[in-house]
C-alpha cells in the first residue's frame, strides 16, 4: 500500500460561484466580488475529495486550518502558510453553565489563535491563496483584530499590508500592527469610513482588498471553525451555536462547512440553530431578522465597546439572514453594560478572559433562555472569538 503524503494532497476546488446570481468564475483568476456585486464562494469536487479525505487518516494530519487540505483553496503545499492557527480548544463551561441551568454549555476559545482572535483563520487563508495567485500587496479596513492578522500573515509571506482603522482603535492593537511591519493609518470615523478610504487608496495603488467577504477566501479560513467543531464533537454537531456577528464571515463559513461535511458523508443532515448576537447600539442583522427582511439597512450612529461588532452594514447580510432562517435560529442584541458584566462573570467563574465581542455571546444566554431559544438539556456552543487579555483598563 502506498503511504499518502498528507501535506502534499492538492485542493479539489474547481470554480468560484456567485452566492446571489449563480454566475461561475475561473478558480485560477484573481477575483473579488461577482460582477453583480455579491459574494463569491469556492466550490469543491467533493467526490474526488473522498478519495483521500477519510476519518481514519486524521491522526496523520496537521493540526491547523490546512488539516482538510482537499476542501481548502490552496493547491500547492508551499503556499499553505501557517503561524499555528486553528484547532482551538472546546472547553466545557461548568460553573457558569450550572448558574444558568445549562447542562451542556461549551466555549470554542478562538483566543488561542496566533494574533489572539479568529481573524487569524480568515486572513491566513486569504493571504495564502492570494500569494499563490501572485498577489503580494494587500489592504484592509479594520476595527483592529483583522488588521493585526493581515499584518502577521503579510510578514510571514514577505508581502505588504496597508491597514486602515478608526482613530479610536485601541492603541495596543495599533502598536501590534506597526510592530508587525504594516503600513498603519488611522481614520476619522468608524470602520465604514476606513473602508471608503482604503478602497480609494487601493484603486490608486493597485492593492488587493481583503475586506470581509469582498474576496472569496477569508470565508474558507473561517469555515474551519465548523470543520473542527464537527470533529471535536465526534461528528455530531451541537444543538445551538451562539456567535457574535459583525461582518458575519464566521457564521456563513461554518454553515458552508456543515454542508460540505454532509456531502462528504462525515455528518448527517442535523444542523445546529445558528444564533447571531449583536450590540444593541449596532444591530442591523437583528433588526432585519425581526422585520422579516432579506437585507439589512445601514445602521446610523453605530457605537459600542465591542469594536468588532460596530459594523453598520455587512456586504453578506443576505447570507447571514438566510443562514439564521435556514437553521431555524434567531438574532439577538445585548447592551454594552451587559457585555461588561458578562466579561467579568466569565473571568471570575471560569478563569477565561474574552474580548467584548466574544463576551456578547455570554451576555445573550439569559435572554435566550428566557425566550425559550435554548433549553437546559441542549448542547450549546458559544464562540469566544477573541482574547480579553488586552482589554483597555477603563473597560
Amino acid at each position: 500500500m502506498i503511504e499518502l503524503d498528507y501535506d502534499n494532497i492538492t485542493s479539489t476546488a474547481f470554480q468560484l460561484r456567485c452566492t446571489a446570481c449563480g454566475d461561475i468564475h475561473n478558480i485560477d483568476s484573481k477575483h473579488k466580488l461577482c460582477s453583480c456585486g455579491k459574494v463569491l464562494f469556492a466550490d469543491y469536487d467533493l467526490e474526488k475529495a473522498k478519495d483521500t479525505l477519510d476519518k481514519s487518516s486524521f491522526h496523520k494530519r496537521r493540526y491547523d486550518i490546512w488539516r482538510m487540505a482537499e476542501i481548502m483553496p490552496v493547491f500547492d503545499n508551499k503556499y499553505r502558510f501557517t503561524l499555528g492557527e486553528g484547532w482551538t480548544p472546546v472547553v466545557k463551561i461548568n460553573n457558569l453553565g450550572e448558574m444558568l441551568g445549562l447542562k451542556n454549555l461549551y466555549l470554542k476559545d478562538e483566543s488561542f489563535n496566533p494574533t489572539g482572535s479568529f481573524k487569524s483563520r480568515g486572513l491566513c487563508a486569504a493571504v495564502s491563496r492570494a500569494v499563490e495567485l501572485g498577489i503580494n500587496d494587500f489592504v484592509i479596513p479594520t476595527a483592529g483584530n483583522a488588521g493585526a492578522a493581515l499584518a502577521a500573515y503579510a510578514a510571514r509571506t514577505k508581502s505588504k499590508a496597508h491597514v486602515f482603522m478608526p482613530e479610536d482603535t485601541p492603541p495596543f492593537i495599533v502598536r501590534e500592527i506597526k510592530a508587525l511591519g504594516a503600513d498603519a493609518r488611522l481614520v476619522d470615523g468608524i470602520i465604514t469610513d476606513a473602508g471608503k478610504i482604503a478602497k480609494e487608496e487601493a484603486e490608486k495603488e493597485d492593492w488587493f482588498d481583503v475586506s470581509t467577504l469582498k474576496e472569496p477566501y477569508r470565508v474558507e479560513g473561517k469555515k474551519t471553525m465548523g470543520l473542527e467543531l464537527a470533529e471535536q464533537f465526534s461528528w455530531s454537531l451541537p444543538d445551538v451555536i451562539v456567535y457574535p456577528t459583525g461582518g458575519g464571515t464566521g457564521i456563513i463559513g461554518m454553515w458552508k462547512a456543515f454542508d460540505e461535511l454532509e456531502q462528504l458523508g462525515f455528518i448527517d443532515s442535523q444542523r445546529p440553530r445558528m444564533i447571531s448576537v449583536q450590540s444593541s447600539t449596532c444591530a442591523p442583522i437583528v433588526k432585519a431578522f425581526k422585520e422579516g427582511k432579506d437585507h439589512a439597512e445601514f445602521w446610523e450612529d453605530a457605537h459600542t465597546i465591542a469594536a468588532g461588532l460596530r459594523v453598520p452594514s455587512a456586504i453578506a447580510d443576505y447570507l447571514i439572514l438566510q443562514t439564521i432562517r435556514d437553521s431555524k435560529g434567531t438574532a439577538i442584541a445585548v447592551d454594552d453594560l451587559t457585555i461588561k458584566i458578562a466579561m467579568n462573570q466569565l473571568a471570575k467563574e471560569e478563569g477565561i478572559m474574552l474580548s467584548p465581542e466574544a463576551a456578547a455571546t455570554v451576555a445573550s444566554l439569559d435572554l435566550l433562555i428566557d425566550d425559550g431559544d435554548i433549553t437546559k438539556e441542549e448542547k450549546v456552543v458559544i464562540f469566544g472569538t477573541g482574547s480579553g487579555l488586552t482589554t483597555p483598563e477603563e473597560w
